[in-house]
């Protein structure tokens, strides 16, 4: 990669996605890694400077996760974060304790050092994120005190060594000053130029997947949403007609989506498109089961079934199919992944989840690095269509997920006209691209209603829209009360089957944005 990298060690932090998203905010380039990640594999990058992530674990446990030491050797500048300070301190000889006062929360910190280049520019005491419960109680020989709070120190460094470290989290919304700490480090301290553009990632992803590829074949899995088609115009732009769409109808599709998503696409982007209509075989294995995980888990074994009969199938006609394309992003990595417990595996229904340990296919996912919204920077940049960047994510296992207990054709069928509706009129009403997702779920509650003089037994439709800027975290968007009356009224009117709605005001977290 001839790109500016910053290289970030993930220890399991919530919070690594957004330092990634700060930096990039920048113009900057940045990669997540494991902090496991080997030397080698950091170094290939060529990183102008390396963050070390925060973390929930304590440095002086037995399974604390780390990285290579050799990371502070690189000879680039570092920045730890939280627990990348206790992991700098550990590793250099000081020591790290557990604190007698914890601090969780907002907190002021003093900046003792004010020639430091982190705190360039910054006042003498800012207002930032805290989350530990140990602390660097001796640092290691040629550190100096950077800042601190009424409680502990805040910041360290060995300006000589070109090593920076705080305890605070600038990379959240609560430390206000957050993103000028950061501009300082990959600026100030890295020298970034802030050159990263949408049409520097295609060149140099499209010359990696053609040096990968070479003259082999490649399927990729396409949904007809943002992720796979943009992945799927990249791979085509590098290797044209080497590149095999496949769009599986799975049963549990948006109404009347398995046809317009195979002419839009061949119409618009000009794909080759190959659909296979397995919809009877899906819902077979989805027959009697109710729990979500064993759902996810199906459909993506089933998946994965049909990628291989059809990759034989087209390996006899083109000689051979070695690769599979998948629409990754980096928040699909953090939810069905994990470094060391810590980023818990919240879904496998993600690209990345419920693939099995030894695939005949070798993956290809160009995005696996970036967010939605940068996702779509790099659609407008290769000319896709809005209506096919502008359409809000869904889920890889389709509306089984919004089926609350065993999935039916029949509830498959009613839960498509209600969705309908409710997509219809958020469009109508001008808030489809400013919301999230939208869609409406089935729930296995059927109660009494009156419909004509005529006593009914339905099932009861929950409607979901919510904001969010990555999937991580979202808060539910408060639709006006006309939007909502016009959807319950035309789901209870025209849906047979439906006869009371209700609005979900659940906020991620507690809840996830999916309710399986």
């Amino acid at each position: 990669m001839d790109t500016q990298t910053i290289a970030i060690l993930d220890f399991g932090s919530q919070y690594t996605q957004l330092i990634a998203r700060r930096i990039r905010e920048q113009n900057v380039f940045s990669v997540v890694l494991p902090c496991t990640a080997p030397l080698e594999e950091i170094k290939a990058y060529k990183p102008i400077g390396v963050i070390l992530s925060g973390g929930p674990s304590s440095v002086y446990d037995a399974d604390a996760p780390a990285a290579d030491p050799g990371v502070l050797k690189l000879g680039v500048p570092v920045l730890g974060i939280c627990y990348g300070l206790h992991f700098i301190t550990h590793h250099l000889g000081g020591k790290v304790l557990s604190a007698p006062k914890r601090e969780y929360g907002h907190a002021d910190v003093h900046i003792k050092d004010r020639e430091t280049a982190l705190f360039k520019g910054l006042p003498e005491t800012i207002q930032v994120w805290m989350s530990h419960g140990d602390e660097a109680s001796e640092l290691p020989a040629g550190f100096k005190l950077t800042a601190a709070t009424s409680n502990a120190l805040a910041g360290i460094a060995n300006e000589e060594r070109r090593i920076w470290a705080v305890q605070f989290h600038p990379e959240v919304h609560h430390t206000p000053l957050g993103p000028e700490l950061i501009k300082n480090f990959i600026f100030g301290i890295c020298g970034a130029k802030g050159d990263w553009t949408a049409a520097h990632f295609i060149e140099t992803t499209v010359a990696a997947i053609r040096e990968k590829v070479g003259k082999g074949h490649v399927i990729c899995g396409l949904s007809g949403g943002v992720d796979s088609s943009v992945a799927a115009v990249l791979v085509h732009k590098a290797i044209g007609d080497q590149l095999t769409c496949i769009f599986v109808n799975n049963g549990v599709l948006r109404k009347n989506e398995f046809e317009s998503v195979q002419r839009n696409l061949r119409d618009k982007l000009g794909l080759k498109i190959v659909g296979v209509d397995s919809s009877e075989r899906f819902l077979k294995q989805l027959a009697g089961v109710t729990d979500p995980e064993t759902k996810r888990k199906r459909i993506g074994g089933e998946f994965i079934a049909v990628f291989d009969e059809e990759a034989t199938r087209i390996a006899k006609e083109s000689g051979g199919v070695d690769w599979l394309v998948q629409g990754t992003l980096y928040p699909d990595v953090i939810e069905s992944s994990s470094v060391k417990g810590p980023s818990q595996t919240i879904k496998s229904h993600h690209n990345v989840g419920g693939l099995p340990e030894k695939m005949k296919l070798k993956l290809i996912e160009p995005l696996r690095d970036l967010f939605k919204d940068e996702v779509r920077r790099i659609g407008r940049e290769m000319g896709i269509a809005e209506d096919v960047l502008g359409r809000q994510p869904f889920p890889g296992p389709g509306l089984a997920v919004r089926i609350v207990g065993e999935v039916t054709p029949e509830r498959v069928a009613i839960l498509q006209e209600a969705d309908e509706i409710v997509i219809a009129e958020i469009k109508s009403a001008g808030l489809y691209n400013q919301i999230w997702q939208s869609f409406a779920v089935l729930l296995p509650v059927k109660s009494v209603g009156v419909m004509g003089d005529q006593r009914t037994y339905a099932y009861t439709a929950a409607v979901r829209a919510v904001h969010s800027e990555d999937g991580m975290t979202a808060d539910w968007t408060p639709l006006p009360y006309d939007v909502l009356k016009r959807i319950s009224n035309r789901i209870v009117n025209e849906v047979r089957g439906i006869n009371r709605v209700v609005y979900d005001i659940t906020s991620k977290p507690p809840g996830t944005i999916e309710w399986e």
